[in-house]
């Protein structure tokens, strides 16, 4: 960490070292604080509260500085007396305006021993918080010469005027916050810009799935009326078979959206695994076209019925196994459904196929949502609102390479409570 000081550091020689000390110590804290506090609003607090009381000062505040209004605004407002909340909801400043105003115009600091006699000082803010302000000192925010704000501290609590050495001090901690605040909003900007890209990127995927889903709604309309024109019933089935095919995708494209976006309780509940994998296999039938890919289902190392949310647990079962048929190949495409009961009573669900496999370098990355291998063929939300519910059972997700080289996708459930 870097302090932008004078070169002339001489008021050192002249602090008292029981004061050397106590600034040494608070200067400690700081920095700990840097390296531990995230939160930049209560990490500028105890930054204020630290200058505060190692200069010995009644009140202190922290204005930032509004590039487009050109003023200044209350950030931190600490004091004994008044209402502090109401600096920051009611009053802004002119760099025109104010001590505070010129240290900031000037970008240098400004120690004034009696504000009665300096036609600088703004009494409005003490008069709305019934504050009197005997004394001041008034220090920049600057960093990489960006103007980010102003720090004050307020009334020496001797009675007295701050000192040279208060100035020096207040310029350390102003330092501090300023870096501080600079990084903090780095970290803001390049979080925002990253949002804005995963965004863009989930939009782009939503789209080109749904453009494809759409074309084949076209497509059967078209075919369907075609055929009841020309009365070829034949025709007319295969295109009805069509559109419901691409309306239970539309359907299902939804619900996965639902699923995700929104924190959901799992409702538990004893549930028959056999019930479940029917249901799994009449819903994958009815979305997919890939009457060659062979699905069997193992459920001979169950002993005990799952407690689950039922309704949750076939949807992350059902994108595991579409996700798998789309892996295999659609003339000896193979997935296996199984699961079994482990020996600490927890139940072990594996969705496997004979597919290439998911490579070692993208088995986090499938996991992530929007992330896709199938280009304009998938959404990336399924494999995600998968890893979504097991969590929210309190289970594992696990990618691994199955006992034929294809892909495994292995779910945890945890053993059921006993009261």
């Amino acid at each position: 960490m870097t302090y932008q000081l004078d070169q002339n550091v001489s008021w050192f020689t002249n602090v008292p070292p029981e004061d050397l000390r106590r600034i040494g110590d608070a200067l400690y804290r700081v920095h700990y604080l840097m390296a531990h506090l995230t939160d930049l609003d209560t990490l500028l607090e105890r930054i204020m509260s630290e200058g505060k009381e190692v200069a010995q000062a009644e009140a202190c505040s922290l204005m930032l500085y509004d590039p487009k209004s050109e003023e200044l605004y209350f950030e931190v407002a600490m004091g004994e007396t008044g209402d502090q909340q109401a600096l920051k909801q009611q009053f802004r400043l002119k760099l025109s305006e104010g001590i505070a105003g010129a240290a900031a115009r000037t970008r240098s600091s400004i120690n004034v021993p009696d504000v009665e006699r300096d036609p600088r000082f703004c009494p409005e803010p003490d008069n709305a918080i019934r504050f009197t302000t005997r004394s001041l000192v008034a220090v920049p925010l600057v960093d990489r010469d960006t103007l980010i704000g102003v720090i004050e501290v307020l009334n020496k609590r001797d009675g007295g005027a701050f000192s040279e050495s208060d100035l020096h001090v207040m310029e350390i901690f102003s330092s501090v916050a300023a870096t501080a605040i600079a990084n903090a909003r780095l970290i803001e900007e390049n979080m925002r810009a990253e949002r804005l890209a995963a965004i863009g990127e989930a939009v782009a995927g939503l789209s080109h799935y749904t453009k494809n889903l759409v074309n084949g709604l076209t497509t059967s309309v078209e075919l369907m009326e075609q055929s009841l024109e020309q009365e070829q019933y034949d025709v007319l089935r295969r295109g009805w078979s069509i559109l419901k095919r691409s309306t239970r995708k539309i359907a299902h494209v939804v619900e996965d959206m639902l699923a995700y976006s929104k924190p959901r309780e799992p409702a538990f509940e004893p549930v028959r695994l056999e019930s479940l994998m029917e249901d799994v296999m009449d819903t994958f039938w009815g979305l997919t076209n890939a009457k060659s890919i062979e699905l069997r289902v193992d459920l001979e190392g169950v002993t005990a019925p799952v407690r689950c949310d039922q309704q949750a647990l076939y949807r992350g079962l059902l994108n595991l196994v579409v996700n798998a048929a789309d892996a295999v190949s659609k003339e000896n495409g193979m997935v296996w459904l199984r699961a079994w009961t482990r020996p600490d009573g927890g139940t072990t669900l594996a969705v496997d196929d004979n597919g290439p496999g998911v490579p070692p370098e993208l088995r986090h990355k499938v996991l992530e949502p929007f992330f896709s291998t199938k280009g304009s063929n998938g959404t990336g939300l399924g494999l995600a609102v998968t890893r979504k519910i097991v969590l929210e059972h309190g289970g594992k997700l696990a990618v691994e390479t199955s006992a034929g080289g294809g892909a495994r996708f292995r779910i945890e459930l945890p053993p059921a409570e006993t009261d």
